[in-house]
């Protein structure tokens, strides 16, 4: 088991949790971002769904926007929050205990580190934050190790962030690469929830 899972515990009563799902346009992971969800929905969480513009109005080979979002929705048994409108109430309302960016690209990345919000979920962090609550990230960026490292290093020394464990997905075909592993969202969300980093971070 990973250093920093609190998977074996049995105190931590997650049907009572509000889990902020949002998606960013890695599109090539959105199969297994939903798969995610799901996974956070049978452990008892409650979902709010969240998409990025380009998430949510961009069709691409992977699949349509409206299908992805459609799915989205029906996980969580919610509209998507799909606008800086729709998003600006999660900090003043408290809507959430915990917001999860998955997939999260090296432009979301780029944002949350250099405190843009010119988006449904950049905002969506921004207004979560404000509570002092904490931000799962879920990387997929093809410059993970090159323009996109610093990013990452700065959330990592910021308070409230944690990552998802992450690895290169093929070191020599895209050398600078780095995909989270979606099947450790929710041990991530349970260490996070407890105020620890899921370790190792890198796999």
């Amino acid at each position: 088991m990973l250093r920093g899972s609190r998977v074996e515990r049995n105190d931590l009563k997650l049907d009572k949790i509000r889990v902020g799902f949002a998606m960013c346009g890695s599109f090539c992971t959105f199969k297994k971002a939903l798969e995610s969800a799901v996974e956070l929905k049978n452990a008892g969480m409650d979902l709010v769904p969240i998409m990025s513009h380009n998430a949510y109005s961009t069709d691409t080979r992977f699949g349509k926007a409206e299908d992805f979002a459609a799915q989205l929705s029906d996980i969580c048994q919610k509209e998507v929050i799909h606008t800086i409108a729709g998003a600006e109430p999660i900090g003043p309302k408290k809507l959430l205990d915990i917001l999860v960016v998955a997939p999260c690209t090296g432009n979301t990345l780029a944002k949350l580190a250099g405190g843009i919000t010119d988006t449904a979920v950049t905002l969506a962090a921004k207004a979560h934050l404000r509570n002092a609550r904490p931000v799962v990230i879920c990387v997929s960026s093809n410059d993970a190790l090159s323009t996109a490292g610093k990013n990452i290093g700065l959330l990592l020394n910021n308070k409230n962030y944690f990552f998802v464990p992450m690895c290169q997905d093929d070191p020599d075909g895209k050398p600078c690469s780095v995909v989270a592993r979606f099947d450790l969202i929710t041990d991530t969300v349970k260490a996070a929830l407890e105020g620890r980093q899921l370790q190792p971070i890198l796999l």
